[in-house]
């Protein structure tokens, strides 16, 4: 009974560091070009000049 003072509350708190760290990214626009990196694998990149 007395582990649950503490896990209860780590529990919560965790559970809150974690719904902090998904709001920051959406804050942060990390979510907004889902398909921009599955469709970049596709093309090759553009061959680069050589300074001479």
């Amino acid at each position: 009974m007395n582990a649950l003072v503490f896990l209860v509350p780590a529990a919560l708190a965790l559970g809150l560091l974690g719904l902090a760290g998904f709001l920051w990214a959406l804050k942060a626009r990390q979510y907004d070009d889902l398909d921009g990196a599955a469709s970049r694998i596709l093309f090759d990149d553009l061959p680069r000049k050589e300074k001479t």
